[in-house]
């Protein structure tokens, strides 16, 4: 699995997956195109031997640039269970020193995400809260509300830990 940062041709297949996975938001092809050229520092592909198996796509509001707000995440069917959506967050969350906080807005059923920020927010050994973020009334016809999620702040920068967890890997480090 090679995970990257996207370039424009990847808009199109990340609007694919999306249209595809039947549960995602679907953004016009031209929303993922912006998001691919203009955002690219804030966002992250995955491939692998079937093509694209993943991605995560957001941005830095200009207010707030130590803010990372996570517009959307998604896993092809087949590389889901695999932890691909962690690695896609610790991807871009190692490219940027100055990072201090994570946001998104998630549907109160969408238990997945929310496993998915708790367990980064864990990680991060930072704070997750959940406030006011837009409403049903704000999205067209029969939208969930989505509160949002902020994890911070952190530490930076942020580095990804190796597989084993904190006390694994000073034990393998000893041992060197």
């Amino acid at each position: 699995m090679k995970i990257r940062k996207p370039k424009l041709s990847d808009g199109r297949r990340i609007w694919r997956l999306v249209r595809d996975s039947g549960v995602l938001d679907i953004n016009s092809a031209y929303c993922y195109l912006l998001q691919c050229r203009d955002y690219a520092d804030t966002a992250a592909v995955a491939e692998d031997a079937d093509g694209l198996a993943g991605f995560v796509t957001g941005y830095r509001p200009p207010e707030r640039p130590d803010v990372w707000f996570v517009w959307q995440i998604g896993v092809a069917p087949r590389a889901r269970g695999q932890g691909l959506a962690k690695r896609l967050l610790r991807d871009v969350l190692t490219r940027h020193d100055d990072l201090r906080h994570v946001e998104a807005t998630i549907e109160p059923g969408n238990q997945a995400s929310r496993a998915l920020f708790a367990s980064l927010a864990n990680e991060l050994s930072a704070p997750m809260l959940e406030s006011d973020g837009f409403e049903a009334h704000h999205f067209p016809d029969g939208h969930e509300p989505e509160p949002r999620i902020h994890i911070g702040p952190f530490s930076p920068p942020y580095r990804e830990r190796p597989l084993g967890g904190p006390v694994l890997n000073r034990l393998s480090e000893v041992r060197q």
